[in-house]
């Protein structure tokens, strides 16, 4: 017999899914061989014990229990299946009804955070107080802009901002009073922290994890789907030795025409006396290939996402601006870059004797990883051989850090 504990994790699982789009509500759609639910419950039974109660939508709470006794094991006595209201909070709600009476400590987790480490969970449990409530955040890191339709109007500042992960903590007593006088109002929160910080309670914050982001979109559960694949990737070396990260491989292509305004930018470089390229930024197609292959190795999107016309603040920008973030983009989901190789395709600009000193600065860029770069020309072949622009052809090698 388990002792009683002290914690209760609501599992939050009663949402529909529709950005999602995955023909079943959103926590019984399958990242791999398991559910986003069970994905979310083995990360919850593996950190300390607790209470676990899932809130399930109407109509799926055989489908809930199921997964609830496949991830607890031995814990199966310590977890339930309540049914979801029409809205998150009324959901919340009803797990909170579910509650034993010894409970002291709340975590409310949205199961589509499924990848939360259970480091992390133990972290949030541990944080709270009886007076305050605790959340996981990160650092925004993009540039933040505030704007009307099309116009850009003001940067924000994001030093005072972050983003909010699950699960959130607080002291039970608070929680259910909050929750009381949030009923009473009739007022929808977007959060717990937030309905919590309406009853005049305080939220503090500890760091969360990148791994903990929220599966809304196909996108994001492609993500999901890649780093759980990556998460079993070892190889075993045939000497003796610990098991090793398996490398990861990203391919990265782009092609700009001449025909821009100012210089040419390409390898890093400044080419005075050649016809420029097109494009958002300054045209760099090398440094644009290498972007894509780097972050596509670490399945975080790709150029477009990070860099395009949405992002008006990379408008002319050059590659030292674009592979030092994506270095950072990289470094924050926890990979590190271990060398990249270029192809680019035209007649001009006669490459050979710029080689070293283009390399040099790609890789300065990338926080000193070994970049290599060769030129060739398609003997006339295709646009490229007929002088109209310039393709790029590039492989980066990435590893876990």
């Amino acid at each position: 017999m388990l002792p009683v504990p002290r914690t209760a994790i609501i599992v939050v699982a009663a949402g529909s899914g529709t950005r999602l789009s995955g023909g079943a509500p959103k926590a019984f759609v399958g990242i791999d061989s398991r559910s986003i639910l069970r994905h979310a419950l083995d990360g919850v039974f593996a950190a300390a014990p607790a209470q676990v109660v899932v809130v399930a939508p109407a109509g799926f709470e055989g489908d809930a229990e199921s997964e609830l006794l496949a991830a607890a094991a031995d814990r199966a006595e310590l977890g339930r299946v309540v049914t979801g209201g029409g809205t998150r909070q009324e959901s919340v709600a009803a797990g909170l009804a579910a509650l034993w009476g010894d409970v002291e400590v709340v975590l409310v987790h949205d199961a589509a955070r499924a990848l939360t480490p259970p480091a992390v969970i133990d972290a949030i449990a541990g944080a709270v107080t009886r007076e305050s409530g605790v959340i996981p955040t990160l650092p925004v890191v993009d540039t933040l802009k505030r704007v009307t339709d099309r116009e850009v109007l003001t940067a924000v500042d994001r030093s005072e901002l972050a983003a909010a992960q699950t699960p959130q903590g607080f002291p039970r007593a608070l929680l259910e009073a909050a929750y009381a006088s949030a009923r009473e109002s009739g007022i929808e929160y977007t959060d717990d922290a937030a309905l919590f910080a309406a009853a005049g309670h305080v939220v503090t914050r500890i760091d969360g994890s990148e791994r903990g982001f929220k599966i809304t979109t196909p996108s994001d559960l492609e993500r999901a789907r890649l780093l759980l694949g990556r998460r079993d990737a070892v190889v075993t070396p045939a000497i003796t030795g610990p098991a090793v990260p398996l490398p990861l491989v990203g391919l990265g292509t782009d092609a700009h025409a001449f025909g821009g305004e100012g210089v040419l930018w390409l390898a890093g470089l400044e080419w005075p006396g050649e016809q420029p390229l097109s494009g958002h930024s300054d045209g760099d197609a090398v440094a644009h290939a290498i972007v894509d292959a780097l972050l596509g190795a670490a399945g975080l999107g790709d150029i477009g996402e990070h860099f395009g016309t949405s992002h008006p603040e990379y408008a002319g920008a050059h590659a030292d601006v674009f592979l030092a973030r994506t270095r950072e983009i990289l470094t924050e989901a926890g990979y590190a870059i271990g060398n990249v190789s270029v192809q680019f395709q035209a007649n001009r600009p006669r490459f050979s004797s710029r080689r070293a000193e283009a390399q040099q600065s790609l890789s300065t860029a990338l926080g000193g990883a070994p970049v290599s770069v060769t030129a060739t020309t398609t003997d006339g072949l295709g646009f490229p051989g007929r002088g109209e622009g310039v393709a790029v052809t590039a492989v980066a090698l990435i590893h876990r850090i």
